[in-house]
C-alpha cells in the first residue's frame, strides 16, 4: 500500500519539478511536511507502534544527483522527519539504499520498461540493516508514477533483512503526490487491487487518509 498526500497535477506537480529540477531547495520545507502525513499512514497501516519512525527514502541515480547538485527525495525525507518530530513523532531519515549499478533515465518509458530498468537496480548499503532493525520502517519517494521504483526498494530491503522488521514495508510506502487514478481522469486502465475501506480508527485526526486505489490520499 502507497500512500500520497496529493495528485500529481496543477500546482503540486509544479512545486515537485520546481525543488527537484531547478533548484528550490525550499521548497523541501512543504513537500517534507506533506509527505509526513503520508508517512504516518502508512506506518499506521502497517501495525508497528515502535520509536523511531524511520523514512527511507528510494535514492536518486548518482549522475542525476550531480547535474541537480542535491538528492530531492532524501532532502524531502529529511524535511519530513523534521516536521514530524515537531508534531511530536520521534523520526529520522536513513538513507540505506543505493544504487548497485546504473540505470536509464525513466521518463519516456512504459510501466513494463521501468520495471525491467529498475529490477535488481538497488541495494541496502552495509549498515542500513542494523540502522533498521525493530524499527518502524516507511519507504518515501517524492512521486509515484507506477510503483516500479518503490517495488525495486521494497525487495532490495527485504533481501537484506527478510525477518518481521519487514512485513509490512513490502505494502507500505509513503510519497508526495501521484498521478490521478483511472477512474478519477475518465480512463479505463487495468492491474489496480481492488477497492477497500480504511481502518480510520488507526489514524491519528488530522491524517485521515481517503483510499482512492492502490494508494490512499491523506487529507
Amino acid at each position: 500500500m502507497v500512500y500520497s498526500a496529493a495528485r500529481y497535477e496543477g500546482a503540486v506537480r509544479s512545486v515537485l519539478l520546481a525543488h527537484k529540477e531547478r533548484g528550490a531547495l525550499a521548497l523541501a520545507r512543504p513537500l517534507g511536511a506533506a509527505l509526513a502525513g503520508a508517512a504516518v499512514a502508512a506506518s499506521l497501516h502497517g501495525g508497528g507502534a515502535r520509536e523511531p519512525l524511520l523514512l527511507v527514502p528510494v535514492p536518486s541515480a548518482r549522475r542525476s544527483v550531480r547535474a541537480r547538485g542535491h538528492d530531492p527525495v532524501r532532502r524531502i525525507a529529511v524535511a519530513a522527519a523534521l516536521a514530524l518530530r515537531h508534531a511530536g513523532t520521534y523520526a529520522r531519515a536513513v538513507p540505506a539504499l543505493r544504487h548497485s549499478r546504473r540505470v536509464a533515465d525513466q521518463s519516456g518509458l512504459t510501466a513494463r520498461e521501468r520495471l525491467d530498468n529498475m529490477a535488481g537496480a538497488l541495494e541496502a548499503v552495509p549498515w542500513g540493516g542494523r540502522s533498521l532493525d525493530a524499527c518502524r520502517t516507511v519507504l518515501v519517494d517524492d512521486v509515484m508514477t507506477t510503483g516500479a521504483s518503490l517495488a525495486e526498494a521494497a525487495r532490495a530491503l527485504r533481501a537484506v533483512f527478510p525477518g518481521h522488521v519487514f512485513e509490512f514495508t513490502r505494502m507500505c510506502a509513503a510519497v508526495v503526490a501521484a498521478p490521478p487514478l483511472p477512474w478519477e481522469t475518465g480512463r479505463i486502465q487495468g492491474g489496480y487491487p481492488p477497492r477497500q475501506e480504511p481502518d480510520s480508527s488507526r489514524t491519528p485526526a488530522g491524517h485521515q487518509p481517503e483510499l482512492t486505489g492502490p494508494f490512499q490520499r491523506c487529507s
